[in-house]
């Protein structure tokens, strides 16, 4: 592996002297075009890195001051393990949302919200050739991947799942089920009634959306290239950050 590694996150400048003592030359993403991306930080950090520098592989490591590491994912030993090419490559799935000639890709999700919160959103939703809702009344409407079921998605749902796309109704006048479609669905959102906006992911990026406006929503031919994204977060990693959130917090006067 390139020795090369190009640092991507707020505090990712920390690094750089661990990474020169274990034989990497830290670099910035735009100096290195090949270099692997090492985004330091959350999902905030991975999804922004995704959205900025695109197709290219990229490692997702936690901050440890906000996540602590379990002992077997220190952060040493996870530099060590990509050094050594010991670390699983995978894909994630992207969505892509369109509006007319204008194409927004997600790692997370793909969401249409209302502008402004004391007004309703009113849309209509067709899935591949089926209306599902020809008028539903709420504050929006999202289409999440599997790596995004665990985050907005599930905030709405409770639930997340494990294959497919899955469609969330946020606050909804009408008893709708969300749903868990197959991958290759198209999902086609109508704005009836705005103001409306769509947003993806982590973007700063807004688009406002107009009545009579259709946002097709499907699977992308794009993929986002990660390594070592099943050590991320592992179950015991996970533990420790729950119960460091809860010792922080039981003292807190509101």
């Amino acid at each position: 592996m390139n020795d090369r590694i190009a640092l991507y996150g707020k505090k990712s400048d920390s690094l750089e002297s661990l990474l020169r003592r274990l034989g990497f030359s830290p670099v910035t993403p735009e100096e290195d075009p090949e270099a692997l991306i090492l985004c330091y930080g959350g999902d905030g950090a991975m999804l922004g890195a995704e959205l900025r520098y695109p197709n290219r592989l990229k490692m997702p490591v936690r901050d440890c001051e906000t996540a602590p590491h379990c002992p077997k994912h220190s952060l040493e030993s996870q530099l060590l393990a990509m050094k050594n090419g010991q670390l699983r490559s995978s894909t994630l799935m992207k969505l892509q949302g369109t509006l007319g000639d204008m194409t927004r890709f997600a790692v997370n999700d793909v969401f249409i919200h209302n502008t402004n919160n004391v007004s309703a959103l009113r849309y209509q939703v067709k899935i591949d050739d089926d209306i599902y809702a020809r008028e539903v009344v709420g504050d929006g409407v999202g289409v999440s991947t599997v790596h995004g079921s665990t985050a907005y998605y599930r905030s709405i749902t409770h639930g997340s799942f494990r294959v497919g796309i899955g469609i969330a109704f946020s606050n909804s006048t009408e008893l709708l089920n969300h749903l868990v479609l197959q991958e290759d669905s198209v999902i086609k959102v109508r704005i009836l009634r705005g103001p409306s906006e769509l947003v993806f992911d982590n973007s700063p990026e807004v688009t406002p959306l107009r009545e009579g406006d259709i946002v097709t929503i499907r699977k992308s031919d794009q993929v986002a290239r990660m390594l070592g994204l099943d050590i991320f977060m592992c179950p015991e990693c996970r533990r420790i950050r729950r119960e460091q959130r809860a010792n922080g917090y039981e003292d807190s006067t509101l």
